[in-house]
């Protein structure tokens, strides 16, 4: 028996998985990226942009991947002058705004990783959201950007005493 193409095509689209369903129209995930570890360290950080254009705030409740054997949301508050790390349940994005996961602030922590991560690996994200939606992503593994190399403008400021 010979199946036709088309009943091929649509068999194999309702066979997709409900969690591999691209994020909702009104999120949209911008320049992800895993920062490079030193040799010999089992956890890194996945950095990246959600862009929240709908009307409606929205919830990031969890991120999971296959490189790590646990995935977290945290972010780092100012403890009387030290910065600390602690993690969330969730990290809301506002209707309206970009959200950035960056180094200092949130982010989603790789804890133990599987294997070493190399410089130009990509790393499969699957982030899901407060309505049941979620979205598999590929963040690229690249180097932390050092005050030399980044571009004019975006290096961190120091205090100048003259």
């Amino acid at each position: 028996m010979r199946l036709h193409p088309t009943l091929i095509a649509l068999a194999a689209a309702l066979a997709l998985p409900l969690s591999t369903r691209a994020a909702p129209s009104d999120l949209t995930v911008v320049a992800p990226y895993v920062r490079l570890s030193p040799p010999g360290t089992a956890n890194t950080a996945a950095f990246m942009t959600i862009r929240n254009t709908g009307n409606s705030d929205r919830k990031l409740l969890r991120v999971e991947s296959p490189v790590a054997r646990s995935v977290e949301l945290h972010s780092h508050s100012n403890d009387h002058g030290v910065m600390r790390m602690r993690q969330v349940t969730e990290i809301e994005l506002k209707a309206g705004v970009h959200t950035e996961l960056k180094p200092g602030s949130y982010h989603v922590m790789l804890i133990d990783l599987r294997q070493p991560l190399q410089e130009g690996d990509t790393v499969p994200l699957t982030l899901s959201f407060d309505d049941g939606d979620s979205s598999r992503i590929d963040a690229p593994v690249r180097k932390p950007q050092t005050v030399i190399d980044a571009d004019p403008g975006t290096a961190p400021a120091t205090r100048m005493q003259h």
